[in-house]
């Protein structure tokens, strides 16, 4: 069975842009992902990052599925430590209804952010420690199945609105496993416990009313140019920009080559192994990077991060990646 194909959006601020272009871009992706053939696209919640503007995720997808017809949308992911269950069963709900058997919601443990972004968000940081009750208690809103008394989840959603487990280490792995749920691990930023996650979730799955066996999503990042010299130019802007805004606090800019040091020095090795798996080249090296990849996550779908600064060589990544894949495998 061929593996499925979708995109994460991270809905990226590029130098020099600001976010109404990066929806513009958003939207642009989209529908590309839609023309070529993509299963979903996914935002994620993060919250005080001036490079990332999908902050406000629910809102954001309702902006893109106006903008689209029939790919699946979702969140990859809402942090659910930094909201109440009822909340975002309401904004889902609310999403379900007005675009029925289009959208997901895929749910994670961590904040998101840093400390004192999450005082400001008026969260308990021991709120992740109730993580699995908060995912019943959700389940629950968006089924009509409250557990909370008296209390039900208005909208409800017309059909289902599926979840998923988001993840990077053994903790997600085993509650999907438990409930049930596809799991979607976040190995393009955090490929340490890749597969030993994906081994936990598939020897303890447990058959759900959702999902019957499991399903595993893993995370690549993909550069796909029209030549090899054009895709590493792309991942190196793109990688070094990623740098800059890990390490530059309020301080000067870093040349590329103070970057290029900081990542090949000991301090930085950890920042550069973070992007471990990145497809870069043209479109039959992509392929057979993302084959090879697939097959050795054990994965059902790969959710792509298409991650060159600019849009249009965003979306022409989106596309060149598609049509090698959909291609038939050239004779070795």
């Amino acid at each position: 069975m061929p593996t499925a194909l979708s995109v994460l959006d991270l809905a990226p601020i590029a130098p020099g842009q600001t976010a109404r272009e990066s929806f513009a871009g958003s939207v642009a992706l989209a529908q590309a992902a839609e023309r070529a053939g993509y299963r979903r696209v996914w935002y994620a919640e993060h919250h005080n990052m001036s490079s990332i503007a999908s902050s406000a995720t629910s809102v954001l997808i309702g902006h893109i599925a106006e903008h689209t017809e029939t790919i699946r949308l979702g969140s990859g992911g809402i942090m659910l430590p930094n909201h109440s269950p009822l909340v975002i069963a309401e904004q889902f709900g609310t999403l379900g209804s007005l675009f029925p058997g289009r959208i997901d919601l895929g749910l994670g443990r961590a904040p998101g952010s840093d400390q004192n972004t999450t005082r400001a968000l008026r969260r308990d940081p021991m709120s992740a420690d109730s993580f699995p009750q908060d995912v019943l208690e959700l389940q629950g809103f968006l089924t009509g199945h409250s557990r909370v008394s008296g209390v039900q989840a208005v909208p409800r959603p017309e059909g289902e609105v599926p979840l998923y487990i988001l993840g990077s280490s053994l903790f997600g792995a085993q509650l999907a496993a438990q409930l049930g749920l596809p799991y979607a691990f976040a190995s393009h930023f955090a490929p340490d416990a890749l597969h030993q996650a994906v081994s936990v979730y598939r020897e303890y799955f447990q058959p759900s009313e959702q999902l019957a066996e499991p399903y595993v999503i893993a995370g690549v990042n993909v550069f796909a140019a029209e030549d090899t010299d054009e895709a590493e130019e792309q991942r190196n802007v793109a990688y070094r920009n990623r740098t800059r805004n890990f390490i530059a606090r309020g301080g000067r800019s870093l040349t590329d080559a103070e970057v290029d040091a900081f990542l090949a020095s000991p301090g930085g090795s950890q920042l550069a192994s973070m992007t471990k798996y990145t497809a870069s080249g043209t479109p039959e090296q992509v392929r057979a990077y993302l084959a090879d990849f697939a097959a050795d996550a054990q994965a059902d779908e790969l959710i792509t991060v298409h991650q060159a600064t600019r849009i249009e060589d965003r979306v022409r990544s989106v596309e060149l990646t598609a049509a090698a894949m959909a291609a038939e495998p050239a004779q070795r």
